[in-house]
């Protein structure tokens, strides 16, 4: 944040993208687009396109291959839509043919129909699509999905965005990648099977939260009721929490690391909280920040406190599951035993650094006083628990009774959800005629149409968020009703456009 209280809007950030950016994010809805297509009607997946060659000892071929399945008619007619050239067919048809592999012939037939009524841009994007793409990208992209439907996946999107315009999604995975589509693509699906397939993010862990939790505490299942209790153990400690902000307007997630002992509670007790935690930041987030500052208070840690497997989780869910949420971290006074010899790269902090992805090691610093802190942090917003000024501690507040009443109202969720849907739609339309005619006169409307969307998108969540999260000590507290007024679009406070040379662009 500059001197004059405007926000800085970093690079390659909504708002603050080079043409060739723009492009790329075109590019990846267009590729996401592709996917919702190809699981259209879609069956299980068929054996690769082209079967891999036998090898006999020493790597000499002991038998002959079997030939690559030859593309069946239907797909042939409709590679001939997408080009008359003979030598292009040639070079896009394996991955024509896998990209058709789920389909029946039938959907097949109604793709082709749908392909010759198209306009020729349309045509002409199918070509440059499938020249990005191989065989081996778009059976990568079958296999993180397989099993699930078109619909599934556009729920998946919608649902991670929540509030949030989908193009800062979009973004965090193309930095996270190095603004390669492909790979950016394949990591924000694996992250979104994560979210709703493996750890069901909104369908438990938020949708019950404390007061489920606490429910939980009570249940005479053994394995329910030590989740519970230790889900809300750290809570009501205080072992992580969420106050404040530092110099760039990045909410400050505190861990007291002093207050964590493996043998305290289960691991997945650990891994809920954590992932309870990160999910309530997003909320508190005030666009176009889009980070979060973590501290790890290290005052009085000793060999007891030290507990790798939570700490690999939460690189994990910062590296795949949640990417370009960090913009610093700070690990305040680090005793010598984490440190080793004072040397950063020695002891507990050497193990440590080696799992950790460049990019995020370069967020890494170390403070010790003070005056270390308010290079991060203004002195006013250092609480005095860290040596600051501010005049704050935490203290939990129980969930009050009949707070998640409107948990119950049902009707009035799935009337939300059905209008989220409609805009859901309407923006994907939006972007198919931005991606169409972002050169064109119009490129400036279209982009307006759906930034309005987006802003449509977020209003709309803020309408659904109690209908569907459990509140949480931040909502009583106050401090997610304060976010609301983001609604998913940079807010209303000045803004600057900002570069680095240290910023990876193509």
């Amino acid at each position: 944040m500059s001197s004059n209280g405007s926000v800085d809007i970093a690079p390659g950030h909504l708002g603050n993208l080079t043409t060739e950016q723009e492009a790329l994010l075109r590019k990846l809805w267009q590729t996401v687009f592709m996917l919702y297509n190809m699981f259209e009607h879609a069956g299980q997946i068929v054996p690769d396109a082209e079967p891999p060659k036998r090898a006999g000892l020493l790597g000499r071929k002991s038998q002959e291959a079997a030939p690559a399945a030859k593309p069946s008619a239907d797909v042939i007619e409709a590679l001939q839509v997408i080009t008359t050239d003979p030598q292009e067919q040639q070079r896009l048809s394996k991955q024509f043919t896998q990209l058709m592999a789920m389909k029946t012939p039938e959907s097949i037939k109604l793709f082709r129909q749908g392909l010759e009524a198209a306009p020729r841009e349309t045509i002409a994007q199918w070509r440059d699509l499938l020249a990005d793409q191989s065989a081996e990208s778009i059976r990568e992209f079958q296999k993180i999905l397989q099993g699930q439907s078109a619909q599934e996946i556009r729920a998946m999107v919608t649902g991670a965005v929540k509030h949030e315009h989908p193009d800062m999604v979009m973004l965090r995975f193309l930095r996270a990648r190095k603004w390669d589509v492909n790979k950016a693509l394949a990591m924000m699906l694996k992250a979104m099977n994560w979210r709703f397939k493996d750890f069901k993010v909104d369908e438990d862990i938020m949708t019950r939260g404390e007061a489920g939790a606490v429910a939980d505490a009570e249940s005479a299942d053994k394995a329910t009721k030590t989740l519970g209790h230790d889900f809300m153990k750290q809570i009501r400690m205080g072992k992580s929490f969420l106050h404040g902000t530092d110099r760039q307007g990045r909410i400050l997630c505190v861990v007291r690391a002093r207050l964590h002992k493996a043998s305290d509670q289960c691991a997945e007790s650990v891994e809920k909280y954590t992932t309870y935690l990160i999910e309530t930041s997003r909320l508190m987030l005030n666009p176009p920040v889009e980070t979060a500052c973590l501290v790890f208070d290290m005052t009085n840690f000793t060999l007891a406190n030290m507990d790798y497997v939570p700490v690999k989780f939460i690189i994990m869910c910062f590296e795949a599951n949640y990417p370009e949420s960090l913009g610093a971290v700070l690990i305040h006074n680090a005793p010598w035993i984490f440190k080793g010899n004072h040397e950063p790269c020695l002891g507990i902090w050497k193990v440590i650094h080696g799992w950790l992805d460049p990019v995020i090691a370069a967020k890494v610093h170390f403070t010790y006083t003070r005056k270390d802190l308010e290079e991060f942090i203004a002195p006013e917003h250092i609480i005095k628990e860290l040596g600051g000024d501010e005049d704050w501690e935490y203290k939990y507040e129980e969930p009050v009774e009949g707070e998640n009443e409107p948990m119950k109202d049902t009707a009035t969720r799935d009337k939300l959800q059905l209008q989220r849907d409609d805009i859901a739609k309407r923006f994907e339309d939006a972007t198919k005629e931005w991606i169409r005619g972002a050169d064109g006169p119009q490129a400036k409307e279209l982009k307006a149409k759906r930034d309005l969307l987006a802003r449509e998108i977020g209003e709309n969540y803020w309408k659904l968020d109690k209908y569907v999260r459990a509140r949480s000590l931040y909502d009583r507290q106050g401090y997610i009703r304060a976010a609301q007024q983001s609604s998913g679009m940079p807010r209303t406070v000045p803004t600057r456009r900002t570069s680095s040379s240290a910023q990876s662009t193509p």
